[in-house]
């Protein structure tokens, strides 16, 4: 047992310590979001990169309103010198919530492009539930090792054609400051890399390996997610490296649904404060600004992710646009939603932009995502944190 005081220590959007209790209560908030249906049967669904931000919210909407079971993937860090990281600290809760309502429902902590890890997925799956319904793909990864040929991919965080300079968002002693950043030009190796790691060529493997072992049930459907965004965000994101990788996730699905007995999708979610997106230059101060707009009316990834589950199960019909992609950010991409976000972009200064934009709102979300800011949570108490990995 080892208890003690964890404070919020870090640079920028990183923090060195995640707080247990923080990342439990936030779980416990989550389930409390979702209002349960009875379905005839319940699903068997796996999820690759099921301890943060879209894949948790995916993973904690299929338990709690279709009583899923079946495997969560992810790639995280136990507790050592410094805590665990949140993701251990999220899915040690999820998985008490999920034997709570008794759910079958195992967690493996592996990385998810290993075919090792493959393996012993599908090995769990055969043994335990005979095939899946259900696979969701949501991983967002620096970096991807090739088991078959031993090649290590890095993706790019850069622009595509032309340099680029944006505004940004930064915060020193919790105070909101308004930056640029800029981004060179990707290379077409770095294009090509990014794709490697960001694209849909792990999420076909996975596919292919079920395939390959029967452990696909008849009406079985995937979906990876993805992302479109703003016009104001567009030259940092989708049409930059990473915007390659997503559209090349997204012909994936097309060949996906070629196959027989495969329903693919990518769902285009809406913007949200994640670990991933609060890492790219321009997004942070984007989301800001469009809460600021919509306030409660923006869409948290537990809303998104229930109407996910909604338009995969057939409760509601799925809302695809002329790509064939389920889109989950109608209400991001709304003209007069974007409009009133452009003109509070244009009239962002350092002067005005703690109420311009609703940055004590985002650095606050920042915080939740390592268990900090979180109502209910005594931070001046010890707590736990040597919490075991859950056990499949």
């Amino acid at each position: 047992m080892t208890e003690r005081v964890i404070k919020p220590v870090g640079r920028g959007f990183l923090f060195l310590d995640s707080h247990p209790a923080g990342c439990e209560q936030l779980v416990r908030d989550l389930t409390a979001q979702v209002e349960a249906r009875t379905p005839s049967k319940n699903p068997t669904a796996l999820v690759i990169g099921s301890s943060s931000g879209y894949g948790l919210a995916a993973t904690i909407a299929g338990l709690a309103r279709y009583g899923v079971d079946g495997v969560g993937v992810s790639f995280e860090k136990g507790p050592a010198r410094r805590t665990a990281t949140a993701g251990w600290y999220r899915t040690a809760a999820t998985a008490a919530y999920a034997d709570s309502v008794g759910r079958k429902f195992h967690f493996l902590n592996a990385d998810a492009f290993a075919d090792t890890t493959k393996d012993e997925v599908l090995d769990l799956v055969a043994k335990e539930f005979g095939a899946v319904d259900y696979l969701i793909y949501s991983v967002a990864a620096p970096r991807r090792v090739d088991p078959r040929t031993g090649t290590t991919y890095q993706s790019a965080l850069k622009t595509i054609g032309a340099p680029y300079t944006t505004k940004s968002i930064a915060f020193e002693d919790g105070e909101p400051l308004l930056t640029e950043a800029s981004l060179d030009v990707a290379t077409d190796e770095e294009i090509a890399e990014t794709v490697q790691v960001m694209g849909g060529e792990d999420w076909t493997r996975w596919v292919d390996a079920l395939a390959e072992r029967k452990l696909l049930n008849d009406g079985f459907s995937t979906v990876a997610l993805t992302y479109i965004g703003s016009e104001l965000t567009g030259p940092i994101y989708r049409q930059g490296s990473i915007g390659a990788a997503k559209a090349h996730l997204e012909e994936t699905a097309k060949t996906l649904s070629g196959r027989d007995g495969v329903r693919a999708f990518t769902s285009v979610n809406g913007a949200a404060v994640t670990q991933a997106s609060s890492a790219i230059p321009g997004i942070g101060l984007y989301v800001s600004l469009l809460h600021k707009v919509l306030g409660e009316k923006m869409q948290t990834p537990m809303q998104q992710s229930i109407a996910l589950w909604d338009q995969l199960t057939g409760e509601t019909t799925p809302d695809l646009d002329d790509e064939g992609r389920l889109r989950l950010d109608r209400w991001e991409l709304d003209p007069a939603v974007q409009a009133a976000v452009k003109e509070q972009w244009d009239a962002v200064t350092q002067d005005n932009i703690a109420t311009v934009a609703d940055a004590a709102w985002f650095f606050a979300e920042v915080r939740r995502l390592y268990g900090f800011d979180v109502d209910g949570v005594d931070y001046d108490a010890e707590t736990e944190v040597d919490v075991e990995w859950p056990q499949a």
